[in-house]
Formats: structure tokens, sequence, C-alpha cells
């Protein structure tokens, strides 16, 4: 029961009604329970295996049927569960709608992780050591903690000597091309005009990555390097690195890898991955970079529409003329000293070589047959190279890692369409999880798949079409103040659901809006037709419709398609930045038919 206070003179109260069961549940539990009351165990093990799509005659399907008996009693009926061992129709329906017991997807590896490296997608962070916007943002070991325990597997630092030169600092560079913009556009602001926040020391960064880079996956953890370094400092560096990681350390016999190791060789090691010393004084004169432009403009508060993004970047590339060459953050390009010489002992640990584009597009995309390598290229280069490389790039990320980074402009620490770089291959979609919106979204979905282990098997490329099914919705009311929506009734809940993926895919569909219920019961049907599913992305949002304002956002998450389970599941919501804490109640009861 709830109830709203009314210009501090009446209180109207609304009763919380619990639900019937949809009729696709009330049919399923009377074919299985053979037209009786209860539903044993025996035939919840059948309805596991015809609807939900469970392996027949296996011993872990009848267990799991005895189980979800159990823990459902155990948790409705304290005292029935010593007198009947069966379920009611309510039972039946509490288990499909609990998202523990019933879940979208399957919650372990079941990848073929003995393929190289360049077989996967791998979960990207991109300056991963800020703890907000790209300007201003405090550098700390924090953010990467938490990147890694939510099953981030490639760490970026920012590593440049103190203000003595004497000890390494993980810093951002963005500082130093205001400094270097301004200076360029007035010629009268002191070079100390900015001020930088405070720096983390590299060394505690590495003692936080040892101590949780496998608290969420087993499988390795990549650090890349923006290296701002003297020789001395590449030693010390390398010094930090032996110490703080050990054998933990992955170190190639020779300088070159000829083929990548595969995630299964290379569980619980660090791999490093920068440019070659040597490539430095060459880096000096292929220095690029992007400008400093306009914010991006965000559609509202959870952020642009990912198909939008692409075509914002067309008016800002505009603006782009003559200001090139101010940038000296952009990755892996460095400042050297003329007499700069290799450190070899910090060589010998890069594991894998990085580079950027260099004499055209068409040539830094040659595949060599007795080497592999990374590189590097902002989101707009990919959007470029795309329309005439497409193929190159795909031909080049079958043995090589293709990594994308976010352009200069995202201060807000927004990011991108991530389908892009996907599609032609691109291991390393680098993003900033800092921020939070629809494209962090997408990312986050893409990578609850393999068992959330960092690690995604690129995708052969297939025709399908899917249906999905929402029947209602629950548990708004345990997760938010009676208030929240609405100041004088229930709210008006419907969903947006759809697909991110190929564009021919793409498209988004929305229910009905069911007015004044903390329960609504949608009962709606979709079709998506998918021409290459392994990259498909269900998207689901839910909001609250609000007349006279924006509306209200209620819960969202976006799921594998190829990961999701058939039949009729329990789909948990998480909030705006992906988590599940605060919206520890809200779900769907959906179904899947996945052909």
């Amino acid at each position: 029961m709830g109830s709203y206070r009314v210009c501090m003179c009446f209180t109207r109260k609304f009763r919380v009604t619990e639900a019937e069961p949809p009729a696709d549940v009330k049919e399923a539990f009377l074919k299985y329970a053979d037209g009786g009351a209860q539903m044993s165990v025996e035939q919840l093990r059948r309805f596991l295996v015809e609807v939900q799509g469970e392996a027949e005659g296996d011993d872990a399907t009848a267990a799991a049927a005895e189980n979800i008996v159990q823990q459902i009693l155990q948790k409705r009926h304290h005292i029935a569960k010593f007198t009947r061992h069966a379920l009611t129709l309510e039972d039946f329906h509490h288990y499909l709608f609990s998202a523990d017991l019933n879940p979208p997807m399957n919650s372990k590896v079941h990848q073929d992780m003995t393929a190289p490296l360049s077989h996967f997608f791998i979960f990207t962070g991109h300056n991963s050591y800020l703890t907000g916007n790209q300007l201003t943002s405090d550098c700390s070991d924090v953010p990467v903690i938490k990147a890694l325990q939510k099953g981030v597997r490639v760490i970026e630092l920012d590593i440049w000597p103190n203000s003595s030169k004497d000890d390494v600092h993980v810093l951002h560079g963005r500082f130093e091309f205001l400094k270097a913009l301004l200076v360029w556009s007035f010629s009268v602001i002191p070079v100390d005009f900015l001020t930088v926040t405070a720096p983390v020391d590299l060394l505690k960064c590495l003692k936080s990555i040892k101590e949780h880079a496998f608290s969420a996956s087993p499988y390795p953890v990549i650090i890349t390097l923006e290296d701002h370094l003297t020789r001395d400092l590449q030693a010390k560096v390398a010094q930090m690195l032996s110490q703080v990681f050990g054998k933990m350390l992955f170190c190639p016999e020779s300088d070159c890898l000829k083929e990548f190791p595969s995630p299964e060789e290379l569980k619980h090691r660090i791999i490093i991955s920068t440019k070659p010393p040597k490539e430095y004084l060459e880096a000096q004169n292929l220095k690029g970079g992007e400008s400093l432009r306009r914010k991006d403009s965000e559609d509202d508060v959870w952020g642009s529409e990912p198909s939008c993004l692409t075509a914002e970047q067309e008016e800002e590339d505009k603006m782009d003329n003559g200001m090139t060459d101010l940038n000296p953050n952009n990755e892996d390009d460095d400042d050297c000293d003329p007499g700069f010489r290799e450190a070899p002992e910090y060589k010998r640990l890069i594991a894998i070589h990085a580079g950027k584009p260099r004499g055209g597009m068409k040539e830094s995309l040659k595949v060599e047959a007795d080497k592999v390598r990374r590189l590097s290229v902002s989101e707009q280069a990919l959007e470029k190279a795309a329309e005439s490389y497409g193929t190159d790039i795909v031909r080049f990320t079958q043995r090589n890692i293709l990594r994308v980074y976010p352009k200069g402009t995202r201060f807000n620490s927004s990011n991108y369409k991530p389908q892009v770089g996907w599609l032609h291959g691109a291991q390393m979609v680098a993003f900033n999880m800092q921020g939070y919106g629809r494209s962090l979204w997408l990312m986050q979905g893409m990578f609850r798949a393999n068992g959330g282990c960092g690690f995604v098997k690129k995708p052969d490329i297939l025709m399908n079409a899917n249906e999905v099914k929402v029947y209602m919705g629950d548990g708004w009311h345990l997760d938010f103040k009676q208030t929240h929506f609405d100041s004088y009734s229930p709210p008006d809940f419907y969903v947006r659901v759809g697909i991110a993926g190929a564009p021919a895919d793409e498209m988004m569909k929305k229910t009905k809006t069911i007015e004044d219920n903390w329960s609504p019961v949608w009962e709606e049907e979709f079709t998506f037709p998918l021409t290459v599913p392994e990259l498909a992305l269900l998207r689901i949002e839910v909001h609250e419709y609000d007349m006279s304002e924006k509306d209200d956002f209620a819960g969202q998450t976006c799921l594998p398609v190829a990961e999701l389970r058939p039949g009729i599941r329990s789909v948990p919501l998480c909030d705006r930045r992906g988590e599940r804490e605060k919206l520890k109640s809200v779900r769907l009861l959906m179904r899947f038919d996945i052909s």
C-alpha cells in the first residue's frame, strides 16, 4: 500500500497489486502439470527441456529442476517445504520471474578460448585512470580497480616523468594540449596558466592491477602504455613491472610474435603493449592530432542514440583545420630527446608491439607473414578508412589487433558507436568506462557474453530471425519512492526494445503505455530479422511517460542475442551506469524464441 500527500490537506492511498501470471505462463503450467494443481520435479524438468531449451537426458537438468523446487518452497512456503515437493501456479510464476533462478543468459564461459587473441573482441578501457571527465578529473587507481572488477581486460595508462624527472607518474596529457592551444591562439598566455590535477604514481597503479586483475576473470590483462619517458625512466618502469608482476608477466622469447597466444594459454598473465622504443624518433615526425572543438551534444541525460553519433562527426570534422599539430597526447605519439636510445630491459617486456598508421592507411594495413602487431586509430579515422579499405581492415584483424580510441573532443568522457569497430573485426574498441550513456550500455551488453570473462569470440556471418515477447514488469515500487515518477498517481510505464548491431539489423520498437500501474502487463511480441546475430545486442529500456516533461528513466539492459537462452525468462534491469545495486528488484518477464 503506497500513499501520496496532496496539497498538504489529505492523503490518497494506492494499493500495489500483484499481477496475475500471463496467459502463456498459465498455459505452460496446465500443460506440464497435466492439468493438475501442482507441478512435480519431473514435470518441471520436462518444461526445462522442451520450453527453456535445457539439455535432454542431462543429469544437470534434473538436478536444476530439483534445486528450483527446493529453493522456491523454502523461500515462499517455510512449512510446506516439509509437506509437499511440487509447485503451484503462483510458485511456477515466481520461479519464472526470478532473476537468480531463471536468468536470460548462461553465466559460464563456453566459447573456444584456445584461439589466438586476435580472434576475440576484448573488453577495453580508455584513459583508465581518470575519475571523470577528460580535462579536469583526478587521476587515481580507483577507476582502474573498478574497471577490472567489471571485467575490463585492457587497461590504458599514460606515463610521464614527474616534475623532478626522477620518477614516473600516470597523468593525462590533455593539459599539455590545452597549454599549447592557448599559447598558439593568444601568444600571450603563460604556459603555466593551467594547473594540472594531481597525478597518481605508476607504482600504485601497477600494484592495484596486480591485486584486482583476476577478480572478475582468469583471462589475461593487457596494459597499454602511452609512453612519454626518457631512456632512464623506461628502465625504471621495466624494473617496476618486473618487481610487481614477476612471473605473471608474459615476455615473448623473440622480438616480435609470429602469432598471438590464446586467452587460455595466457590465463592469469599480464601483457604489456606499447610502441617499441626504437620507433620513438620516427614518431616525432609523424605527429597528428584532434582539435579542441565544441563539447559533444547529447539528446538527453542518458546520451545520444548510438546510431546518431556517427552523423555528428561530419560537422565536427570541419573544425579540424589549422589545429592538427597541437595535441601531444594522441596514442603512441611521443616527445623524444634527439639523443634517445632504447632501454633494452623495457623493450624485452613489450609483448604486443603497437603503432599508428604511417605511409597511408593501405600501407598500414599490410599483413606480414612473420609477425603480428597492434595498430591504433581514432574513431574518425576508422569511419573514413572503412569507406575505402573495409576489406583490408577485416583481413588485417584476422591476425593482428586493431585498437580504436575515442576522439579527443569527448571531454565529458562520452563514447561512440562500438559496432563500427566490431563489424570490421577491431578487437580493442576502447571506451571511457568512467562515463555513462547508451553507447556504454552497448559495450557492457556485448561483454556480458561468454560468462562475462572479457573475451568474446569474433563471429561468422549468419542469417537469422528472432522473436521477443515482453510480458510484464515489476519491482519499481520496491526500489523507488512512491512519488519518484509522479507525485499524484502511480507511474505510466512503457518499454523500448530493439537491436543494436549491423546497420541492416538496427531498429527500436515500443510497447503501449500502461497507465497508473506499478506492475505493468504489456503482452506484446516483436520480431527482429538479423544478418549478423553474433554482433546483435538486444536493447531493453523502460521509461515512464510524462505528458508535460521529458519521460523518466526506469531501467535498462543490453543482452547479446547470441547468448540468450530460449523460453520464458526473468530479465533484471540496471540503472543509467549499468549497475544493479540501485535496481535490485526491477525486472521484466520476457520470452525469447531464438532461431
